[in-house]
């Protein structure tokens, strides 16, 4: 069902959505209930591969249990370690990686992201994306530890070259202030050396 522009997490899944395809790559850094995991092995098919981590055994039983039902398990790794882990775990360049960030809907609630992990598992996401890939990251500011989550996300994405990425933040403006937040990076260097391209050739930047 289309969520539409309410769903912070729907907006995630359509920027990734686009440059995902049948018998391509993606991580799930956030396995959780195994939503966001089914919804990339839909998208990559029996011919591609998801690699999906959790710290919480009881995540990966639920997810594993999804993917069984809707047939879609051959495809998907699961990783039981956190995703900073993602760059020992992960070899192969991917088309795309989604971030769920804050606690297990319906597990323990002590049990959260954190900043110094989340950063780390970035910084090995940003190098592990193919030329176009993208990373797609919803952020939760009102959940506890949350407000200094999603800022040191905007603060490393904000930092990133932009010559090689493109960062785009969305904001629900006529949500509540601590509604969730969409942080959205692409490798964009093919892009830009187009763009590049273009204006040696004498043409303009638009």
């Amino acid at each position: 069902m289309n969520k539409g522009l309410g769903s912070a997490v729907h907006l995630a899944h359509m920027f990734i959505g686009e440059v995902l395809t049948r018998g391509g790559s993606a991580v799930d850094a956030t396995a959780g209930n195994g939503y966001d995991t089914l919804f990339l092995a839909r998208r990559v098919g029996p011919s591609g591969h998801v690699y999906a981590f959790d710290v919480q055994k009881q995540a990966l039983l639920k997810t594993h249990k999804l993917l069984e039902k809707h047939g879609l398990a051959r495809q998907v790794t699961l990783f039981q370690a956190g995703h900073e882990e993602m760059d020992r775990l992960v070899y192969s360049p991917v088309d795309a990686v989604l971030y769920n960030l804050g606690y297990l809907p319906g597990g323990d609630h002590t049990l959260i992201t954190r900043p110094e992990t989340t950063i780390a598992s970035l910084r090995a996401a940003v190098k592990l994306l193919r030329r176009g890939g993208r990373i797609g990251l919803v952020g939760y500011p009102g959940h506890p530890g949350g407000e200094a989550e999603c800022n040191a996300v905007i603060q490393f994405a904000a930092g990133l070259d932009r010559a090689l990425y493109n960062v785009i933040k969305i904001s629900l403006l006529n949500r509540a202030v601590n509604a969730p937040e969409v942080i959205l990076i692409e490798e964009g260097s093919g892009n830009n050396e187009s763009k590049e391209s273009t204006q040696n050739a004498g043409g303009t930047s638009e």
